[in-house]
């Protein structure tokens, strides 16, 4: 006699996991289907899942599927088309959020008006927006006068969301596909900006108490105390981001779901005394149902005061699920309100998916309701239990989403927990709450949190600073995550469980995964994708060079600290034995000083009178040899005087099994004269196109006696200098070479050994849906 096997249940556990597996593979595909594909799946699958039987299971997938790939499709299209970039727009719309003041720019998001005034593809579009002073002004002029909530007439410059693709880099495509934000750009002509309505709305409110506390509080602690109590983090430098990440911290810095769950137990707690104080209530409105309507109210409140910023929403979603299972008189076992809110999340927004903190913040719960049931212990112990859980469970996820673990985090959270949750935190509430009600009445409460957040601060930096604070892993495969998470698994189960050692061998591919390192003779060159400029790794062995450190610009942005240093540290490069900068330009040599204050450098090179800090210079004839590799200099000459580009240090690397050439920015008559000179020299299988691929490099001549089959540019995206020129490109193919460029291929990692010259481009490896290839 056969057994029936009953239909999967609608929620649960097993419900939840196919949602997220449907969601999940979904979003990983190279490219997006069209919506018509999308939308048949999602209603087959709800129709599945709605009726009882045994193909309930695949038709969540189905419906996860479908759902995430039709958010996926229209947050693509809204945004800005490929052919309308580089055009400029008069735009009417309200400052979304709170600007981000820099020294010489404003960052700032605006939401376009939905009115037939403004450009049809614009329309009710969210832009990322940066003011930039004119005239070289620096802190003054009409952009500091931007607040949010207020309505601005603008004359914007726009492109769509494009961003760098490194190893161990930001994804900022990514980013901008999860906060759907249509474009980015500019203000043209800054004094020409007319705001058309004073700041208003919840925004405004937020940023006006962002100042209270600003005066209120000394100026070293009100950027936290404004980051615990409103989510503000604009007042945190980059030395504050490095102490928090080395301490493991992050997570509590800002408004966090741990924070709001906290305050969804004060109101709670505060609603069951109201209820006992007056029993008659509880005719009306049980008392377990009152408890449950004020933790909904105090999360819905304080996600408001964050600005219904993503991870707060994504925990006030849990809390109502399980606070309507409590409404309705259902019995929910945590396991279930665990299922149930992902299920909401995903609902709401299946793109969460695509944020570190989705992943964590459901991790971090699940390992906890499975390793820690409830039972009767000293609370100091459940704490130690669910302190060591977290970090043990979460550990595979933090290395893979963020290439670093935090080895001083657990001591560190072991304080900053209690502390700053259960008495920073509420004094900053009570300041905000009480500053609402009155100007003035909050200062106190402010100043008593800074202070008690000034008694745990030093010691946090104190182990910031400690050498093994912060461990930086390199790029594990795929493959090493699921089986952490295994070994997590294994070492978790009761303590009968037999050969739990065996379980660390499962943690080896994330914790010491393959670096793909050279074989003896061989070499690696790694292009990266670092905008308009040029930083070159160069591996062998047992050695590595860093040719260039990339652009430091007026904006801020610097890629050395944003690029090339995460870069070297997920390819494993944890000391640099030589780094060489071509000449001083911004463009190549910006970057070098953040190189070098986060990596250990053996020798730094640059031209003879080059203003670039340098131990000795590059010059013709030098040579040396590290792992059966040749490095050789053919430019600049002796008593070459400082030029520029013309004085670029030119770097020819021979193996065994073929050369490559490294030029900087020499001009055509440099290349004449290694023509003349260097001819044999010049012989090369890779060569990188002198000067980003401008008209005034790559001679004829000198295209010619490289022979190279791949030539190499570094440029920006849509620069406007027209980097690299299409006769230039013509000219390398015409002379038989491939030419690949970082804007169109991410950043270039290219093989030389013994099976041959092999090719790897970042951005059509990697490829994903919200990854433009044009």
């Amino acid at each position: 006699m056969s057994v029936v096997r009953p239909p999967a249940a609608p929620s649960g556990l097993a419900a939840a996991g196919c949602l997220l597996a449907g969601g999940f593979a979904s979003l990983m595909l190279p490219r997006a289907w069209p919506w018509w594909v999308y939308l048949p799946m999602l209603i087959s699958g709800g129709v599945l899942w709605v009726r009882p039987s045994r193909g309930r299971t695949a038709g969540i997938f189905l419906a996860g599927f479908g759902l995430a790939g039709l958010h996926a499709v229209w947050a693509l299209s809204l945004q800005l088309p490929a052919t309308l970039e580089k055009r400029d727009w008069i735009v009417e719309g309200v400052v979304a959020d709170l600007p981000q003041p820099d020294v010489r720019r404003t960052r700032f998001r605006l939401r376009v008006d939905d009115a037939p005034s403004q450009p049809e593809v614009l329309r009710g579009r969210l832009l990322q927006l940066s003011w930039y002073d004119d005239f070289g002004a620096v802190g003054h002029g009409p952009r500091t006068a931007l607040r949010a909530g207020a309505r601005w007439r603008m004359h914007v410059r726009l492109r769509a969301p494009r961003g760098l693709i490194n190893p161990g880099g930001f994804d900022s495509e990514r980013h901008a596909l999860v906060q759907r934000i249509a474009a980015t750009g500019y203000l043209r002509q800054g004094e020409s900006a007319v705001e058309l309505r004073k700041a208003e709305g919840l925004d405004a409110w937020r940023e006006g108490m962002s100042d209270r506390i600003d005066m209120a509080v000394p100026s070293g602690t009100s950027r936290f105390i404004a980051a615990l109590a409103l989510g503000d983090t604009r007042g945190l430098g980059d030395a504050d981001w490095e102490a928090l990440r080395a301490t493991g911290l992050t997570h509590l810095i800002a408004i966090s779901g741990f924070h709001v769950g906290l305050v969804s137990g004060f109101f709670a707690f505060a609603a069951s005394g109201v209820w006992r104080l007056f029993p008659r209530w509880a005719r009306r409105v049980p008392r377990p149902q009152a408890m449950a309507l004020g933790a909904l109210i105090g999360a819905c409140g304080y996600a408001a005061v964050a600005g219904f910023a993503l991870p707060t929403v994504r925990t006030v979603l849990m809390i109502a699920v399980v606070v309507l299972a409590r409404l309705w008189r259902r019995p929910v076992r945590v396991s279930g309100s665990l299922a149930l809110a992902l299920m909401a999340v995903l609902l709401f927004d299946p793109l969460s998916l695509l944020m570190a903190g989705f992943w964590l913040s459901f991790a971090g719960v699940a390992w906890l309701v499975w390793c820690l049931p409830a039972r009767d212990e000293p609370v100091w112990r459940s704490f130690l239990s669910a302190q060591g859980v977290a970090t043990l469970g979460l550990l595979p996820l933090t290395v893979v989403l963020f290439g670093q673990a935090s080895l001083a985090g657990p001591l560190a959270n072991l304080v900053a927990i209690p502390w700053w949750s259960l008495v920073v935190v509420p004094l900053s509430l009570v300041g905000t709450a009480l500053e609402a009600l009155h100007a003035g009445l909050g200062g106190w409460a402010w100043r008593l949190a800074g202070w008690c957040f000034d008694l745990s601060w030093p010691g946090f930096l104190w182990l910031a600073q400690g050498r093994f604070a912060l461990w930086w892993l390199p790029e594990a495969p795929a493959l090493a995550v699921p089986l952490a998470l295994l070994g997590a698994f294994w070492l978790m189960l009761p303590r009968g469980v037999p050969a739990k050692p065996l379980a660390l061998l499962l943690w080896l591919p994330l914790l010491w995964p393959d670096r793909d390192l050279p074989a003896q003779g061989g070499a690696e060159l790694v292009v990266l994708d670092v905008g308009q400029g040029l930083s070159v790794l160069v591996r062998t062995r047992h050695h590595a060079l860093l040719y260039d450190a990339g652009p430091a610009v007026r904006d801020g942005f610097d890629a050395g600290e944003r690029v090339v240093v995460p870069a070297l540290r997920a390819l494993g490069v944890a000391r640099l034995d030589r780094l060489v900068v071509s000449h001083a330009d911004q463009d190549h040599a910006g970057g070098a000083p953040a190189v070098r204050s986060a990596l250990p450098v053996g020798l730094t090179q640059a031209p003879q009178d080059s203003p670039t800090p340098a131990d000795t210079v590059c010059q013709a004839g030098q040579s040396w040899r590290w792992d059966g590799v040749t490095f050789r200099y053919l430019h600049p000459t002796p008593h070459f005087p400082y030029l520029r580009n013309e004085s670029s240090c030119v770097l020819r690397i021979e193996t065994a099994h073929g050369a490559m050439l490294l030029t900087g920015d020499i001009g055509e008559v440099v290349e004449r004269g290694l023509v003349r000179r260097e001819r044999d020299g010049l012989r090369a299988d890779v060569v990188l196109a002198a000067h980003h691929g401008s008209g005034g490099s790559s001679d004829g001549a000198f295209v010619a006696a490289t022979g190279a089959k791949l030539a190499l540019v570094s440029s920006g995206h849509g620069n406007r200098f027209g980097h690299p020129r299409a006769d230039i490109v013509a000219r390398w193919q015409r002379h038989g070479a491939e030419v690949l460029d970082t804007p169109r291929s991410g950043a270039l990692r290219i093989w030389m050994d013994e099976d041959g010259l092999a090719v790897r481009e970042r951005r059509h490896a990697h490829r994903r849906l919200w990854r433009a290839l044009r």
